[in-house]
């Protein structure tokens, strides 16, 4: 991934935030069919190994889990919040007409290596903890124990668990660091009046860069 120095962010709490917020991550491998992409829900756990741990899982149906082999190198990427930029948000622009429509955004690369996790008591765990995760902002929040046994069980034999250890994470939040203040400002009001409060949000409080 192309990264000027000015919209690069290193520090690992920006981006587990991200990925946190962001779960659904695009997963990439290759192999010998060539490249193919899957977009998974991803656990992130960070206590695990040199930079945390992915973990999810794919429909037994689904030939990724068959055609990677342990070990293999894989890409999550993670996208937050994006969108289009037009100079005339800018008021620079008004002044000496100097600028460009552009696209704002902010992702996380996760490089890894995959291992698969063919194991229902893995499955099981993963599951509960994905369902913990994102039914907890429910008045009335569904458990695993909800469904009948016999076809909870039937469902958990229908997937194959995989997880990702990543060796490295990558950030790139292009949020118009490169742009005056008040340019800046002029744009996220922009998105602002148009609902887009995420990015706009994300622009006026971006994570310092590693430059």
């Amino acid at each position: 991934m192309y990264l000027p120095p000015h919209f690069a962010v290193t520090d690992p709490e920006a981006l587990h935030q991200l990925m946190q917020a962001h779960p659904l991550g695009a997963l990439i491998t290759c192999g010998e069919g060539g490249l193919d992409a899957n977009h998974l829900p991803f656990e992130f756990d960070g206590e695990q190994g040199a930079h945390g741990v992915l973990r999810a899982h794919v429909a037994r149906n689904n030939p990724l889990w068959q055609e990677v082999k342990d070990g293999d190198e894989v890409l999550v990427i993670f996208r937050a919040a994006e969108g289009y930029i037009s100079p005339s948000w800018y008021p620079g622009k008004q002044v000496h007409h100097k600028q460009v429509p552009t696209w704002n955004y902010a992702v996380v690369h996760a490089h890894g290596r995959i291992r698969v996790r063919d194991d229902a008591r893995f499955v099981r765990r993963l599951l509960a903890t994905l369902t913990r995760t994102h039914e907890a902002g429910e008045s009335i929040p569904w458990k695993m124990a909800d469904a009948p046994r016999d076809y909870l069980e039937t469902m958990v034999q229908a997937v194959v668990g995989i997880e990702i250890e990543i060796e490295r994470l990558v950030g790139k939040f292009k949020l118009g660091q490169n742009k005056e203040a008040a340019d800046r400002l002029g744009a996220a009001n922009a998105l602002q009046e148009r609902g887009q409060t995420a990015l706009a949000g994300a622009m006026l409080s971006p994570p310092p860069s590693q430059s």
